[in-house]
């Protein structure tokens, strides 16, 4: 009996250790924030990572993400542990070699459209058949462009695409440089309320999910640190629905876009889902086979299988009790 306590209290003690060892392990943990993701600015701007972390003497970095592609980018090269991304662009990083896990849901957002200003004359997407559309490629307004255009029986062949950054994007549309504008929140609700432009396509369902994605590897090293990024981060979820004055106060203050503005983007935003699974799956899925249509994603690439790989709910499950 006694060989058997000591070997329960020696078993206790190794898995308080591993704990131990992974924060000490750690002396920072890099974070992105995005306009896109209004909870990452409750989460900034509160302090909530700080607080969790201080104990450990684990630095929190802040990284802004300007869109997918860039929080891709970031998490690739390896200067983000955390990235903000939409679903299917997730997605398109894994099938690139991205070696990236999307493990949380910061919203469900209509959060692009097909957008062009009042003058062009376009009303529908066949519309845009020899027309110039500004657009971020790999990112969510990007994947939904190319969807909305095999939708009408058009592909990237029959337009003509200027890559832009979103901000830029709509900078080209003002000017009269290009025609249209896959847009993305708050920079397009911008454009329809102060510029008057005109939303002429939208699709909720295409949108896909606002996924917090996580290096493969720092999450294989460090799930108890991953486990309470994520309880962090569901602190601010929950500020953010239980006081949406702060929230609206700290998307003004990030995007110096008026009131109106913000609370058209909070309109199209979604922040009542947290927990990674089935139904972000089949969305992103979805969007994957769309784009293999579409010949984005190479044919011979198991869409399904790359889904499965990609999203895992055991971070958020284990982090949250669900």
């Amino acid at each position: 009996m006694k060989s058997l306590v000591r070997l329960a209290l020696s078993v206790l003690a190794g898995l308080v250790a591993v704990g131990t060892a992974q924060a000490a392990d750690v002396s920072e943990i890099r974070v992105d924030w995005a306009t896109y993701n209004p909870v990452s600015l409750i989460l900034k701007d509160e302090g909530i990572l700080e607080k969790e972390f201080e104990k450990d003497g684990i630095k929190i970095t802040w990284v802004q993400s300007a869109g997918s592609n860039k929080s891709l980018e970031f998490l690739n090269a390896g200067s983000l542990d955390f990235g903000s991304t939409a679903g299917a662009a997730a997605l398109i990083g894994r099938v690139n070699g991205n070696p990236i896990k999307s493990i949380y849901v910061y919203s469900r957002p209509e959060w692009t459209a097909l957008v062009t200003r009042k003058d062009t004359g376009i009303t529908k997407v066949q519309d845009l058949k020899g027309k110039s559309i500004a657009v971020t490629r790999g990112t969510d307004p990007h994947i939904f462009l190319v969807r909305a255009l095999a939708d009408a029986g058009l592909t990237e062949k029959d337009v003509s695409l200027v890559l832009l950054q979103h901000a830029d994007g709509r900078l080209a549309l003002k000017r009269g440089d290009v025609d249209a504008w896959a847009g993305l929140d708050p920079i397009m609700a911008s454009a329809e309320i102060e510029d008057g432009d005109v939303l002429f396509y939208r699709k909720p369902e295409n949108n896909s999910w606002g996924v917090l994605n996580v290096r493969e590897e720092f999450a294989i090293a460090h799930p108890d640190l991953v486990k309470r990024v994520l309880a962090s981060y569901e602190k601010a979820r929950i500020e953010a629905l239980k006081d949406p004055t702060k929230l609206k106060a700290a998307l003004v203050a990030a995007t110096k876009l008026p009131d109106t503005v913000i609370e058209r983007q909070l309109e199209r935003t979604n922040l009542t889902y947290s927990v990674i699974g089935d139904a972000q799956r089949e969305t992103i899925e979805a969007a994957g086979l769309a784009l293999q249509k579409a010949d984005v994603i190479k044919a011979d690439v198991d869409v399904v299988k790359t889904v499965s790989s990609l999203v895992d709910p055991s971070y958020a499950s284990a982090a949250l009790g669900q």
